[in-house]
């Protein structure tokens, strides 16, 4: 029993296994992808520009280093080069740091407001000073999030969680 479970084992992570995808952009053009001002496609689209700003903006591709394909369309290259960081890195990191904010603001002002004699009233009717403060206070999230991280204060004591009896 055991040697077959050790060979279904074998099967399913070879099967289960791709070869590394390599998108190479450094002159082989193993990935289809060429600069945009020198890419036919985006040529043909640029040259189909039908108002002022697309011209301008099929300018401004052609003229960076973004990278488009045979669609004639700019793609977003994710391989740690620091050439193409402004297409996803800076982005996403603006996403999780907005996205953070607003969850620590969030957050602030539920602990806040949990010892009222009324807590669920401050959810429907927002206490506007307090929900203020904790914005303000929410924008130095990451620094909030590693202070408390570092105390444990951010996550419950484990005699404060409660489990089904069994």
């Amino acid at each position: 029993m055991r040697q077959l479970f050790a060979l279904a084992l074998v099967v399913c992570l070879w099967l289960g296994c791709a070869p590394s995808a390599m998108a190479s952009i450094a002159g082989d053009n193993v990935s289809g992808l060429t600069p945009c001002g020198e890419n036919p496609a985006f040529q043909q689209r640029a040259a189909n520009a039908r108002n002022a700003a697309a011209e301008a903006r099929f300018e401004f591709y052609g003229s960076t280093s973004l990278l488009c394909g045979e669609d004639g369309l700019p793609h977003l290259v994710v391989d740690g080069d620091l050439a193409h960081a402004g297409e996803f890195l800076i982005p996403g990191i603006l996403f999780l740091y907005i996205a953070g904010f607003i969850g620590w603001s969030g957050r602030s002002y539920i602990i806040a407001t949990r010892d009222d004699k009324k807590p669920e009233e401050k959810e429907i009717i927002i206490d506007v000073p307090l929900a203020l403060r904790c914005v303000l206070a929410g924008l130095a999230w990451p620094v909030g999030a590693f202070r408390q991280f570092v105390n444990g204060e951010m996550f419950a004591k484990d005699n404060e969680i409660t489990v089904s009896p069994r």
